[in-house]
């Protein structure tokens, strides 16, 4: 794993506004980072870390269902 390189904080996602959570309007986490970013790949263009895309607690999960099946 490598340390964070404050490249990700130019590319920093900024909270989308409305009902939309972050993870149903596409943007994904970096755990290194510790931030939101808008990144198409699967990999922190940073640290090289996994991004996840999808919430880890139950509740919010259950809400990112719902919002992405409208979607």
């Amino acid at each position: 794993m490598m340390a964070c390189k404050e490249f990700c904080k130019k590319i920093k996602a900024l909270k989308p506004s409305g009902t939309t959570g972050r993870y149903a309007s596409g943007q994904k986490r970096c755990q290194v980072c510790d931030l939101f970013v808008k990144w198409d790949g699967n990999h922190c263009p940073c640290c090289g870390y996994k991004l996840r895309a999808n919430p880890r607690n139950s509740t919010y999960k259950k809400k990112n269902r719902m919002l992405t099946r409208r979607i």
